[in-house]
């Protein structure tokens, strides 16, 4: 039997796989890339309180105290998330899913890189060898270009200095930071089963995401709800995939450390390849393919013996 973490992880990933998918959807039927990252909060937010409402009356207590520290990390959560998310989504525009799935678990390599120059963290041998590979599979998966330029650089500067590579990799290091704010904001959940610390750090941040992003587009884009309310059917079906997704790697983050977490969720990368061939019908070249692979090896030896 699986040990619960695996469980939510490998969960999280199929569902985070297909809330993507559902959200490329969506910004090709007129969203703008923060109207599409707002429809996933728009449903998940206001489900996720009343799941937390009926959570607590039926064990008969109230909310857990939730310390300014808590409030810290998911501010830090919350808000990394929906740029990364907007980032995602914008990518989706240039290159086909697989390849921005991809691009966007450069996350773990970036952490790891900015923690060895910026705070002098120990890296191994092994660790050292999975990020000249994982450098070498971001440069094959550059190599392309942008789909919606055409562009084609030869100079390994210049296919880090497309928009595709840039989304990519900004997204990555954003769902990192949101990662470590997630996994901060739960344990500072005390006296309460996982389930319940991880739903009350769920209600709170997409809470927080939700109205962050209806005062952005009251501000700036009152067109963009409008048009959410519209495709209120894909919209409910990308909020199911985010809550039940965010639930699972909030669970597998309060009962496993996150590298571990991070080397298992490298198989959203496959399922984005299933989803893009049998649904989306993207055709992968033999380059990304080998770009693909290149980045899951990089990743897994990383986390696991770097």
């Amino acid at each position: 039997m699986l040990e619960p973490w695996i469980a939510f992880t490998l969960a999280a990933a199929l569902l985070q796989s297909i809330r993507f998918m559902l959200q490329k959807r969506l910004s090709d039927t007129g969203l703008s890339a923060v109207g599409a990252t707002f429809a996933r909060f728009a449903f998940a937010a206001p489900v996720a309180g009343v799941a937390l409402l009926a959570w607590l009356t039926l064990e008969g207590r109230g909310l857990p105290s939730l310390s300014g520290t808590f409030w810290a990390y998911a501010v830090m959560a919350g808000s990394s998330q929906i740029l990364a998310t907007i980032c995602v989504v914008a990518l989706f525009k240039q290159r086909n899913f697989a390849v921005g799935i991809t691009f966007k678990k450069s996350e773990v390599l970036q952490t790891a890189f900015l923690g060895l120059v910026m705070l002098g963290d120990a890296i191994s041998q092994a660790g050292g060898i999975a990020l000249a590979i994982g450098v070498i599979a971001l440069l094959i998966l550059s190599e392309s270009g942008d789909g919606a330029t055409g562009e084609t650089e030869s100079s390994w500067l210049a296919r880090f200095a497309t928009r595709s590579a840039g989304l990519g990799l900004l997204s990555g290091a954003l769902f990192a930071m949101s990662a470590v704010g997630v996994r901060g904001a739960t344990l500072q959940v005390l006296d309460v089963s996982t389930g319940l610390r991880a739903l009350v750090t769920l209600s709170m941040v997409t809470a927080m995401q939700a109205s962050a992003m209806l005062l952005w587009f009251l501000w700036r884009d009152r067109q963009q709800p409008v048009k959410v309310l519209r495709a209120w059917r894909a919209v409910a079906l990308t909020g199911a995939a985010s809550l039940g997704g965010s639930f699972c790697w909030f669970a597998a983050f309060s009962l496993q450390t996150a590298a571990y977490v991070y080397a298992l969720g490298q198989v959203e990368i496959l399922f984005s390849m299933v989803i893009g061939a049998l649904i989306l019908k993207e055709r992968l070249r033999r380059q990304e393919v080998l770009g693909i692979v290149l980045l899951m090896i990089s990743i897994v030896v990383l986390v696991l013996y770097g």
